[in-house]
């Protein structure tokens, strides 16, 4: 015979309300489980969930039910084991670098790299001695010829940023793997529907949830996806302490914008190659940098690595240079001039007097972006509506 509970004071029931119990349904949206402090019958399995990342929930920086629900959605697209949910892409990518590497480690980097990631690695290397050198996305000679005995991470971008050079996955990976480097890659870009690098031969993969995953301007979020629940749970005591967690309410949202990842990344691919074509036969573009066009460098590799389009972003050079570029920037009308990528709006930035400000024509040309070069992140209007918008800029910029 059960006891009924002792009567309480006020005080006391206003604290413990009864806790109302899904029964006989299930919500078709994923709850919102805010709170961050959960409580135990069993003083052995309290202490255990302080160590084990898959285990019992104990405190929202180490893991929520609406968090491990979005790691789950996101791991299963990527095909990996377990994944780690942070409060930005930034928090993704240095809870990795910052579990994984100690002072005087090597790290093989490519040199086209979000601007984040560099700054990241810089620090790195003035601040705790991580040593770096940085390749290009094609060579697995020159990957082999950068390895050294202290060599721990390569890290690559599937899509580069902003000059779209497709990094071949399989060769770079494969010379790690034999080296016995990890290799990670920024999916962020090609999302899990046009690339799955961990079946490339990577060993983590990361996202800048704000882009594609969350898809709607409205998110700050990463994640990083392990190919084996040894890594992630490695990742996951230093990330948990390090405190980039990811919180709930990103977690729904990013959830609740992955339902229509593939028909946004379906319409994302085809505007861009719609309007890559036709800026390639504008007089006032030098050259359009987009895999799915014919000459670009890389575009038997994407249709190699790339499953079902060649991605979002696009970027073209402007015969004018750096004033052409720039006026054309402010020229644009329905496109956003604004940074970030992958959400449903188009946006333009120009490089040159934006994110690469301090470089000067000659170090652009080192980077590989030229003083006209300018970036569309294609979003999902009507393409026929962005053409009209990019043709009436460029126009305009002369």
């Amino acid at each position: 015979m059960t006891t009924p509970p002792p009567e309480r004071h006020p005080e006391s029931r206003t604290v413990h309300p009864p806790a109302a119990e899904v029964t006989g349904s299930r919500p078709l949206g994923v709850p919102i489980h805010q709170g961050h402090v959960f409580a135990f019958d069993d003083p052995d399995a309290l202490a255990a969930a302080f160590t084990d990342p898959a285990g019992a929930f104990l405190y929202g920086r180490m893991g929520n039910p609406t968090v491990r629900t979005l790691e789950r959605a996101v791991a299963d697209l990527e095909g990996g084991a377990a994944a780690l949910a942070a409060a930005s892409g930034m928090g993704a990518i240095n809870s990795v670098l910052l579990a994984l590497l100690r002072s005087g480690d090597h790290v093989i980097a490519q040199r086209s790299l979000y601007g984040g990631t560099m700054a990241m690695l810089g620090d790195l290397a003035a601040r705790w001695g991580v040593q770096v050198t940085h390749v290009g996305g094609d060579s697995a000679e020159e990957v082999r010829q950068a390895l050294r005995p202290n060599t721990r991470l390569l890290y690559l971008e599937t899509i580069s940023n902003p000059m779209t050079r497709v990094s071949d996955l399989p060769a770079l990976t494969a010379v790690a793997r034999e080296a016995g480097v990890l290799s990670v890659v920024d999916n962020t870009f090609a999302t899990p529907l046009l690339c799955r690098p961990l079946d490339h031969g990577a060993d983590i993969v990361v996202h800048s949830a704000t882009k594609y995953l969350g898809g709607h301007s409205d998110v700050l979020g990463g994640v990083a996806v392990f190919a084996s629940a040894e890594l992630h749970a490695k990742v996951w005591h230093h990330a948990s302490e390090l405190g980039a967690s990811a919180d709930p309410f990103t977690a729904w949202l990013t959830l609740r914008g992955m339902q229509t990842l593939a028909l946004r990344v379906r319409r994302h691919c085809d505007s861009a190659l719609a309007l890559a074509t036709r800026l390639a036969a504008h007089p006032a573009v030098a050259a359009v940098h987009y895999p799915g066009l014919p000459q670009h460098p890389d575009h038997a590799l994407a249709g190699r690595l790339l499953d079902g389009g060649h991605g979002g972003m696009l970027a073209f050079e402007h015969v004018g240079g750096r004033a052409a570029g720039h006026a054309f920037a402010g020229a644009v009308r329905l496109a956003a001039l604004a940074p970030s990528l992958g959400g449903v709006h188009t946006l333009v930035m120009h490089p040159a007097s934006t994110s690469h400000r301090q470089l000067d024509d000659e170090q652009l040309r080192a980077a590989g972006i030229g003083a006209g070069t300018i970036r569309v992140t294609v979003g999902i209007e009507h393409p026929d509506d962005l053409w009209a918008d990019l043709d009436q800029a460029l126009a305009e910029a002369g």
